[in-house]
């Protein structure tokens, strides 16, 4: 009933202009599918609680999904990771240039809050919506992360300062995801236990991708691998062995959160959690 591919499509930015490619290059990697897993675990959420609302929470699901493909979009900048490969497809800055890489990105990082916006909530919703959204993509969040990533390149860390990169970098959009369910559902309480068992899965997220990164192949990626030999990944920290370890505790661990969670939570989202959760054991 609810088809949020078909949402998402049908709210991409207008940017007609005489730029011979700007919009084609603003919707391509949205059209470019992808795991659109924030948006699964925001719309579960309210489905759980208050599935009434789901039309209107289509509009919180594709502004975390517009917001995440910014991020990507930047974080394949030859500045950054200098990754040709995103989604199956090649990379805006190595399709195009990488002046409209730059500006893709930031023309949608804007347009998720201008999308944000135009959801049909009450002031006080949107507001707490637009707010948790900038603190976990902005400053304190995932752009801190990515500042730590980028500037301690050949500089191994602490495992503990690692794991604060990644939370940043990572884990709270994947947390935020979570908790905006759980606003646009009014339940307070939910939102918080959410936003922290959605830390932990983030942080198993990136533990994952790590070693996805060196056990596959572009192909089976649909990305750029074996690309992090410079950064603080988990794998280049510990080592792929002791990586697998770590994501084998945290996975246990989210198992147990999970099976604490109430009944209605459970029903929506295990099936989506269990499969991430247990993704990197092949």
């Amino acid at each position: 009933m609810y088809n949020f591919e078909n949402f998402l499509l049908d709210n991409l930015p207008d940017a007609k202009s005489f730029h011979p490619f700007y919009e084609d290059a603003l919707h391509a990697m949205l059209k470019a599918g992808g795991k659109r897993f924030r948006p699964k675990l925001l719309l579960g959420v309210v489905q759980s609680y208050n599935p009434l609302l789901m039309p209107n929470a289509m509009y919180a699901a594709a502004a975390i999904e517009i917001f995440h493909t910014y991020s990507l979009i930047h974080d394949d900048l030859p500045a950054m990771d200098n990754a040709p490969l995103r989604r199956g497809h090649q990379t805006l800055h190595v399709e195009y240039d990488e002046v409209t890489a730059i500006l893709v990105g930031d023309a949608l990082n804007t347009y998720a809050f201008e999308l944000l916006s135009k959801a049909p909530f009450s002031d006080g919703i949107k507001i707490k919506l637009i707010q948790e959204l900038a603190l976990n993509g902005g400053a304190s969040g995932m752009v801190l992360g990515q500042a730590l990533d980028c500037y301690f390149e050949n500089q191994p860390l602490e495992l503990d300062k690692v794991k604060l990169l990644h939370v940043n970098k990572t884990a709270k959009l994947i947390a935020a995801a979570l908790k905006m369910g759980a606003i646009i559902a009014s339940d307070d309480k939910t939102a918080q236990i959410l936003y922290d068992f959605g830390i932990k899965l983030g942080l198993l997220f990136q533990i994952q991708d790590d070693i996805l990164d060196i056990t596959q192949d572009d192909a089976q990626a649909g990305k750029t691998t074996n690309n992090d030999t410079s950064k603080n990944s988990f794998v280049t920290i510990l080592g792929l062995e002791a990586a697998i370890q770590e994501a084998d505790t945290l996975a246990t661990e989210l198992t147990d959160m999970m099976n604490d969670f109430d009944d209605k939570v459970y029903q929506n989202l295990s099936s989506l959690l269990t499969h991430y959760i247990n993704r990197h054991k092949g």
